[in-house]
């Protein structure tokens, strides 16, 4: 157990993040014992296992009581580790509310792309995760959409690029896919409502309502239940 341990910190460490199917992964999804072991050494070091069983990776994360000795120790509270700056956040939220909401109501209906009939045994399927339930989004329509919101054409591409290099997105031609970390980044069910009611709607909110599938009461307190 112990080099098993050692192997996942370190794979995590230096990679940021591994599939759900890697062995070590599903040994610390399925194992409690390696997992409690696991925890607990990332617990000594200020760092945690994040795990969304919506995702199809794990990374690590700071825990949250240290956040304040990472984040806060200069002058000023920064809002990342990566060196974002406030254009790229604002766009990886904005991609975050178009790729991954729609995703989330897809694996919560359990169905995949291109479907349009609910299917009456839906919730005896496995849940996906890949891209059959996550669609890209094309980059001139996000452009074109936000452009005017989120620093011109010229700023979104670059800060595409530097999102691509950190994982949170793939770029295929003119397509943006779902990277390995941009489902891991929010809380879904704590954070989807203050993302597309407070900040994100102030900022976005009559674009953002055009490109999204209208979400109902129901759908929500669905959601909430998962």
């Amino acid at each position: 157990m112990d080099k098993d341990i050692r192997a996942l910190t370190a794979r995590l460490l230096a990679r940021q993040h591994l599939p759900r199917q890697d062995r070590l992964v599903r040994k610390a999804l399925t194992d409690e014992a390696f997992r409690q072991e696991l925890d607990s050494r990332l617990h000594a070091c200020g760092l945690k296992f994040l795990d969304n069983p919506y995702a199809g990776h794990v990374t690590l994360a700071l825990e949250r009581d240290l956040e304040q000795s990472v984040l806060g120790e200069q002058d000023s509270w920064l809002s990342n580790t990566l060196n974002l700056d406030r254009s790229a956040i604002a766009l990886l939220v904005v991609l975050w509310a178009l790729i991954i909401l729609p995703k989330r109501q897809r694996q919560i209906e359990r169905s995949d792309l291109g479907e349009e009939q609910s299917d009456m045994f839906a919730d005896e399927k496995p849940l996906e995760t890949g891209r059959s339930v996550s669609a890209p989004i094309s980059r001139n329509a996000l452009i074109a959409d936000f452009g005017d919101k989120l620093g011109k054409a010229t700023k979104i591409r670059m800060n595409l690029g530097t999102l691509a290099r950190l994982g949170f997105i793939i770029q295929r031609q003119e397509e943006i896919f779902e990277g390995p970390l941009l489902d891991l980044l929010l809380d879904y069910n704590q954070l989807a409502g203050r993302v597309l009611d407070g900040a994100l709607h102030d900022l976005l909110g009559r674009h953002l309502s055009e490109v999204l599938p209208a979400r109902t009461l129901d759908e929500d307190e669905e959601a909430a239940d998962v």
